[in-house]
Formats: C-alpha cells, structure tokens, sequence
C-alpha cells in the first residue's frame, strides 16, 4: 500500500495530524489498539492557551521556564505559547466547544500557573471532548484510512531516509497469503505520534499499551533521544490495592482547592511550597511519596469535603462516578499516590517535528522538542499536540514527496509460544523500574537495575539463538527488545545526571548542579552524551 502521510498514532497529536495532511493527500492512520484509546483520550485536565486578557504568552511562557527547572529551550516554548491560542481558535471556528461561564470562556487553574488559562470541555473530560472533535474530523475525510489493532514494527529507512512502515495487525484490511500478519506500508511522510513509556512501570495513569515502542523504534533506526531520564510521576492517582493501573484525579481538582492531607489530617504541602498543593507537580509527587514513608501507608488522603458539593458534582461529574464506582465520595476524602503519567524526553526533533531520519516527523509525547524541560507544566501537553502537529505537516509540505522507494520484503514471524515469556518479562520490567528508577533514586539502585535489565537480555538472547542465522525476527522477542531497550534509555541518562532536577530526583544527589544544566542524549552505537541548552543543537 503507498499513502502520501503515514500517522502512527491515535492521540490528539495524531489524528490532528491526520486532520491537516487529508488537506494536502491520502492518509492512513495506524494505532495499537483502538482509535479512542489514549493518554489523549482520558486527558482530564485540559489544554493550556492565553485567552483572557488578564493573561499574557509572557506569563504562560514564564510558568513553563520555571516548571522546567532550567531545561527548557525558549525557542520551542516561544512558539507554544503564541502559537496556541491561534490553534484554539482554530478548532473553536471548526465548532469545538470548550466550557464557558456567564458566555466566556470557563478558565481553570493548575500547578505551577499563576493564571487560569486552562480550558475544559465536559468538566474533566477534555480529553475526550476534544479527541472526539478532532475524530469525527478525521472520519468525514474519505482520503483518511484507519486501521486499528496494527502495531508498528519497524520504520523503513534507507541512507538516512524513511520510505514508510512495517507493522503488525489483526486487521483483515492489512492481511494477505504472502505475508501473513505483517504489512508493509509506503509513504511519502511518516508521522511517528505513538506516545510516551509511562506503563513500563507497575504503577501507572497510562493505558497499558503505552510501552514506548516507538521511541525504541525510532532509536533502533538511528534517532537522537533525548532527556529520557525525566519521567513525570502524577501526583494523585486515585489508590486501589488491586490494581496497577491508577485512575487519574485531576491537577484541576487541586486547582479548585482540595487539600492533601496526612495520616493525622494536616496539611503537609503547606509548609513545603509557596503554592502548597499547587506546587509543580515533580515537587508534590515527591512530597507525597516521603508523607507516605513517615505515615507507613500507600497513600495520602485528598480532601474535598470543605468545597461546595454542587461545584464537584457539575465540575468533575466523570472523576465524582469512577470515585462512586470505586467505593469513595469525591465531595468528602479519597486515598491517592503517585502514578507513572509522562514521559518528558522522547525522540529529538526540530521545531518543525523533524527527526534525524528524512521524511519521519515526530509530535506529541514522543517528541522530544525541549518545551517541557526537566518538568512538564500541567496541560501544556495538549496545546503541544496541536501548535507541533500544525507545524510539521506545514514543513511535509515544503520537504515534497519521495521520487522512488526502494522494495522493503516481510522480515517477520511469530511463535505463539513466545508469548508467556513476553508477558512474564513485561511484568518484570515494570517491577524494576518502580523500584530502581521510580520516584526517588538513587547511584546503587540504578546500576543495579541496568544489571538486572541486562540479565533479562542475555535470556532473550537465548530464546532467539534456537532460531538460527538467517531467520526472520520473532514477534515477541523484538517486543521483549524494545522493552528492555526502553527501560535503559531511561535508567542510563539517570545514572549519568548526578544532581536532582524536575522529575529526576536522586537521594546520593538532592540538589541540582549547573554542571548537569544540559540535555542527555542517546544514539546508537554511541556513548551517551549531553547537548547544551538555547543551543544550534535543535537547529536541523
């Protein structure tokens, strides 16, 4: 098959992406999973833009230096925060439909804003809200082409240059007798918006398929990562025993001044930050975890019970039902801990979400494009998606298509037989990683972590040498790969960073060093290195 964009991804960045290449050519959009399912789609709190007129992109762009703790390039967060309120009202023109409040728009405010700039859409659904806009978009273009269940495998690359995709799918649109489940798709643009890495670790926000597959993707075809060490760890996800994945309680609801509360009932963010519960969020996760320690329990409480009841139930109506679902009342005191949410770094990328690799672009939380720092500021996820997915499809247009592709042939197989040794090592993974590079870390735990890593690698080393020479890849070996891969793309980069700075947060190391203000950056086949901030380094 040969479409002029591929889009890896069914995020916001994605299908907004999709959106605007249907305006230029033949789209197919490829996703894992489902298309509405994504950190995009459960997004609760809402997207960040100046709209008021007592706010000021100087301001927002202000909020955004301080979060990110001195990492942050002003170039890119120059672009975000003046760019952003023309893409909003972009989508407002399309008839998307945030909020209002006595006819204006209704602005929330989050950690780390001294303004309420964030817009809502369906209370604490945003998320959705704002996704299924850009969906129903997407479906009335007839040029568009979704296929769903079909996992990304390989990009094509050729001397330096993408030609399209390789990948895996249940979907009978991509099935054929010679090749099987494998589908090799061309293309003259390949947009890689496949998300963060979050659920590589036990405890998490994430839809458990967000593995950080594409960054390992993307590293394995010759793609600089960068910053992958800052992993941004939700404050309040809402605590239940049996289960790993962590709903979401919204930044917004602290934002409406709910208190975080400990064992004895007292208020322990007051004391620790000006901004008490509003303090960034790498500050409150981390306080949280140590009142955790002191209180000998997995949890805080978060209190909502001296807020006006009517405010909860029309302002955060679905939060308030999957508390009731859960047992809790959301207008009295709910258990909350930490949880895995972003991934900071990602794949390095221009200000046009241009990669290393000619005609592969990358948006969204895969992207690393030096805007969010050490330390991503609540809600400036969402209006990323949509200024970086605008840009790049402009610049697609500029680069032009590809004259000739070379032929790309199947390359893979699968043993079924793989898969419990697959699901065995994802579980083992994720256990390392919250207990070696979760939180709060440390010299000792980290090595010992990328020791275990590289003892899970020599035994798939072991299952792939029944194989022999010259056989295709397994499908659950590369998958154990790019697993592992991702969890020393992010352990390495924190060994190396001896100091604290925004999600990175060392106990040998508690304060930060001007020596170690420098992204990390990781390449294939070479040593890990450093990249000076407000550099030509983003300049390619």
């Amino acid at each position: 098959m040969k479409f002029d964009y591929i889009i890896v991804g069914s995020g916001l960045a994605g299908l907004y992406a999709a959106w605007k290449a249907s305006l230029k050519g033949s789209v197919a959009v490829i996703t894992k999973s489902l298309v509405r399912e994504s950190n995009s789609y459960n997004a609760q709190g809402g997207i960040a833009a100046v709209t008021s007129d007592d706010d000021a992109p100087e301001i927002h762009k202000s909020d955004t230096l301080i979060a990110g703790r001195g990492l942050c390039e002003e170039r890119s967060v120059d672009i975000l925060v003046n760019e952003g309120p023309a893409r909003i009202r972009e989508i407002i023109a399309n008839n998307m439909r945030f909020d209002t409040e006595n006819g204006s728009l209704a602005l929330g405010l989050e950690g780390g804003h001294h303004k309420r700039r964030i817009l809502h859409a369906g209370g604490d659904s945003t998320g959705r809200w704002i996704t299924e806009f850009v969906i129903s978009k997407v479906e009335s273009q007839e040029n568009i082409t979704i296929f769903e269940n079909t996992s990304l495998l390989d990009l094509l690359v050729d001397n330096g240059v993408c030609y399209g995709v390789r990948c895996w799918s249940e979907n009978p649109a991509l099935l054929s007798e010679d090749t099987g489940n494998e589908a090799i798709i061309y293309a003259n643009h390949v947009f890689l918006t496949s998300g963060g890495a979050s659920a590589i670790y036990s405890r998490t926000t994430n839809p458990l398929s967000t593995i950080g597959d594409g960054l390992a993707i993307a590293y394995k075809a010759g793609c600089r990562i960068m910053d992958m060490e800052f992993i941004q760890f939700h404050p309040s996800g809402l605590y239940r025993k049996e289960s790993s994945q962590a709903f979401l309680i919204s930044e917004a609801v602290r934002g409406e001044r709910a208190h975080l509360l400990d064992k004895g009932g007292r208020r322990f963010m007051v004391p620790i930050h000006e901004l008490a519960e509003l303090a960034p969020r790498d500050i409150v996760a981390r306080s949280i975890f140590k009142q955790m320690q002191i209180d000998g329990r997995p949890f805080v409480i978060l209190s909502l019970k001296h807020l006006d009841r009517e405010m909860i139930l029309k302002r955060f109506p679905a939060i308030y039902a999957k508390c009731k679902e859960c047992g809790y009342d959301l207008t009295q005191e709910i258990p909350v801990a930490p949880a895995a949410h972003y991934s900071v770094g990602g794949v390095l990328s221009n200000d046009s979400g241009r990669t290393d690799i000619k005609h592969l672009y990358v948006c969204g939380e895969v992207a690393a494009t030096g805007i969010m720092g050490a330390n991503r500021l609540a809600s400036n996820s969402l209006i990323e998606c949509l200024v970086f997915a605008n840009r790049a499809i402009e610049d697609s247009v500029k680069e032009g298509d590809i004259a000739n592709a070379p032929t790309f042939e199947p390359h893979y197989q699968c043993d079924e037989n793989n898969a419990n040794m697959y699901a065995k090592l994802k579980s083992r993974v994720s256990e390392i990683m919250n207990q070696y590079a979760g939180i709060i870390r440390s010299d000792e735990g980290l090595k010992e972590g990328l020791q275990q890593i590289a003892q899970l690698e020599c035994e798939v080393d072991n299952i792939e040498a029944k194989y022999g020479d010259g056989a295709r890849c397994e499908y659950y070996i590369e998958a154990a790969r790019r697993l592992l891969c991702v969890a020393r793309l992010i352990m390495s980069p924190a060994l190396m960073r001896k100091e604290s700075r925004g999600g990175h947060y060392r106990e040998d190391y508690p304060c930060s060093d001007e020596a170690f203000a420098v992204h990390s950056v990781q390449r294939s086949g070479e040593e890990i290195g450093t990249a000076p901030v407000n550099s030509n380094y983003f300049n390619f």
